[in-house]
């Protein structure tokens, strides 16, 4: 394992996750675990403040996933193309995907609860019409959204404006050839990512101390991995595996999946929002119990399922290994998933987020040996590289710079 530079220039970077801040200087990396009971500003003035006011506010570079991200619901009109694409284009712009709906069965799909950020609705080639009907707009009536975005077919657009009110419409993501056109949404999502942080007071007063743009952590750790074969000893192909105290991410290049689409970016992001190991501790537990193999992970690692209900740091570190665990069942052709990795031919497996000041290299390495003898039937074993240092997360901020 190798370290990467630390952060060079006179900047402040700071991450503000569901769970810690993170603050990175010349002088390294400080992190502190967040107080929930004060609003996210408060919070870190009073635990950073010092730091802060060394910086003017064009040296101060923020990342963030502590306000949850943007929800969006996808319809399209084919499972292959339109909602592939626009979930694929979601995932890579930090977008959560609350459902997807296959526009035939519309009329049976059940509404979703929550409030939906944007909605997204994709179907069609430019030379195709007629796509669409009164199905969508009464399914629509009922969903309670706060954007709703058109990227199909240009001739059902003039359509659709008519009977959606407030519809934002761009260039169709599919092109003639059915290759994805991705940049517009995805500039459209990102936008509405910094719309809706200026929205949210926890989070709109961090532009008190930065005048830079605030984007979202998932989109700065894409970023990195064009250049993290640099920075660390990793060998191609490898994935990145994000455990947090909300969701778990995996970032993995697009050779790893057998895909017919065409994009102009190297690697692909997974979002699991109910895998994490604070905020969504309970979804974890649960999507545990109901994995067959789980009870004999826990026997593997010496503990009974009654450590799940525990509040221990022993506790803490069995929910990250079976955060890992799972995740990797969720991607392999264990489950018939969105994406299935070909986790078979990695020789690498990187680990950043919070799971890296918990978990030892051995218990990590520990877990990804049992899943593959047990899941896999195979004694392949990738190298675990730790991001102990979030020296990804700097790198990427950096980057983005």
């Amino acid at each position: 394992m190798s370290q990467v530079k630390q952060n060079t220039n006179d900047k402040l970077l700071i991450d503000v996750g569901s769970t810690y801040f993170k603050l990175s200087t010349t002088k390294g990396v400080e992190q502190h675990f967040r107080d929930f009971n004060k609003d996210i500003y408060d919070d870190l003035t009073y635990k950073c403040g010092e730091t802060i006011n060394n910086y003017k506010k064009e040296d101060v570079f923020i990342c963030s996933s502590a306000n949850g991200g943007l929800s969006t619901l996808i319809i399209g009109v084919t499972n292959s193309f339109s909602l592939k694409y626009a979930t694929n284009i979601a995932f890579n712009s930090g977008i959560n995907i609350i459902d997807t709906v296959l526009y035939k069965d519309i009329e049976e799909t059940s509404i979703p609860s929550e409030l939906i950020d944007v909605v997204i609705v994709v179907g069609g080639i430019d030379s195709v019409s007629g796509m669409f009907d009164e199905k969508l707009f009464k399914f629509l009536n009922d969903v309670n959204y706060s954007n709703i975005v058109f990227v199909g077919s240009s001739k059902d657009a003039p359509y659709l404006s008519e009977n959606i009110e407030n519809l934002s419409v761009l260039p169709n993501i599919i092109t003639n050839k059915l290759h994805v056109e991705e940049e517009n949404l995805k500039e459209y999502l990102t936008n509405l990512y910094q719309a809706d942080i200026m929205g949210k007071e926890d989070i709109k007063h961090l532009y008190d101390i930065t005048s830079n743009q605030i984007y979202s952590t998932p989109y700065i750790v894409n970023k990195t991995l064009p250049q993290i074969g640099s920075k660390f000893t990793v060998a191609d192909p490898y994935i990145l595996i994000d455990i947090g105290g909300a969701t778990t991410d995996i970032h993995y290049s697009k050779d790893l999946v057998d895909e017919n689409m065409v994009t102009e970016n190297e690697y692909d992001r997974l979002v699991f929002k109910k895998l994490g190991v604070y905020k969504s501790k309970e979804s974890l537990i649960f999507a545990a119990k109901n994995n067959e193999f789980v009870y004999e992970l826990l026997a593997h690692l010496k503990v009974t399922e009654n450590i799940l209900e525990e509040q221990s740091p022993k506790a803490t570190v069995i929910l990250m290994q079976l955060a890992i665990f799972l995740v990797l069942c969720k991607v392999s052709t264990y489950v018939n998933s969105y994406v299935n990795i070909k986790l078979l031919v990695l020789n690498s497996i990187v680990f950043t987020g919070g799971i890296t000041k918990v978990l030892k290299p051995k218990e990590i390495e520990d877990i990804v040996s049992f899943f593959y003898q047990k899941i896999l039937n195979s004694e392949h074993n990738p190298n675990v590289v730790m991001d102990n240092n979030y020296d990804i997360w700097t790198l990427g901020v950096n980057e983005k710079k």
